[in-house]
């Protein structure tokens, strides 16, 4: 491998543009190589913009030998196929939420991964925000007393007609693309030990996926988490940590931009404090857990399959 990990991108998705192309251009271990597209003029047209080559087709980039790693921004419907296609051709993979469409799959995945000695990591980027990392600190320094309840959502406006997430036959729907927010925060913050007691799924009126939903976890100690995600709601992205003594709560949770500065919410005794944090870029810092799992040719995935787990007992109980 080169001093870079070369970076080449299956498809030309918004948020490969909007976000993660420019967060590879702008980190000095990467190297953007080659960008696949079904046509080759609309890879042409994205690589004037963050140089590398242009190929058509993504079976054509996974031939490459100057492609270290590849980045899977496809409908949900293709990761798994385009995954597995990548591991086998000997790439490191970064691909968008969900890796699979189920539980089971997405364990033959990350075991396919391990075996082959690679990298296979689940863009997933609030978790590498440090804001969060400062609100475990203050539930574990006794901040709110001893901790009760979760509560998360995250709830986005209508899209355009013609968006992907609309279309259940590429693997659309509320509960992948907003639900996983609010049910990996509980993860993040409850651990491994979270069952799902109860969940619903609803569509919106002709809609043919689920566009809101909501589910109640707990522990086994009796902590619960309640949570709610939409598709076409005012925007909301905030989770709240209840205890014995206090309350903890972060608004912008799960997409601040780079230059936001976090506040961090305690209310204690009758009196609020707000917590300011320095901005953080949760792009940049993704893309740097990535090439350093590259380089260790392994990511940890312990959280991924729990999340797997946990959002096909959603659907599970949805039914």
């Amino acid at each position: 491998m080169s001093d870079r990990v070369r970076i080449g991108v299956i498809g030309c998705a918004g948020i490969a543009v909007r976000r993660m192309l420019p967060a590879f251009a702008a980190d000095p271990g990467v190297e953007i190589v080659a960008i696949a597209s079904r046509t080759r003029e609309k890879a042409e047209r994205v690589v004037e913009r963050f140089g590398g080559r242009a190929v058509q087709g993504y079976a054509a980039l996974l031939e490459l030998d100057e492609v270290d790693a590849v980045y899977v921004p496809l409908p949900a419907s293709l990761h798994a196929e385009w995954v597995e296609a990548a591991l086998g051709a000997g790439k490191h993979v970064l691909a968008e939420k969900p890796l699979a469409a189920d539980a089971t799959r997405t364990g033959q995945l990350l075991a396919l991964a391990g075996e082959l000695g690679l990298a296979l990591m689940e863009n997933v980027m609030f978790v590498h925000h440090p804001q969060h990392e400062a609100v475990r600190r203050l539930v574990a320094d006794g901040a709110i007393g001893e901790l009760r309840a979760l509560h998360a959502a995250f709830t986005v406006p209508a899209l355009a007609e013609t968006d992907i997430r609309y279309r259940a036959e590429l693997g659309g729907g509320a509960l992948a693309d907003v639900g996983v927010y609010p049910l990996r925060a509980a993860l993040h913050f409850l651990g491994p030990g979270l069952e799902v007691v109860g969940a619903r799924l609803a569509r919106g009126h002709g809609r043919g996926v689920e566009t809101s939903g909501a589910a109640l976890l707990s522990t086994a100690e009796g902590i619960v988490a309640q949570l709610t995600f939409g598709m076409e709601h005012a925007y909301l992205a905030r989770y709240e940590l209840w205890g014995s003594e206090g309350r903890v709560t972060v608004d912008r949770a799960f997409t601040p931009p780079a230059d936001f500065v976090p506040a961090v919410g305690l209310d204690r005794g009758g009196a609020r404090e707000e917590i300011r944090l320095d901005p953080h870029d949760q792009v940049a810092a993704l893309v740097t857990a990535f090439v350093a799992a590259v380089r260790a040719g392994a990511a940890p995935h312990e959280e991924t399959l729990r999340q797997a787990r946990l959002l096909d007992d959603v659907r599970r109980l949805a039914a």
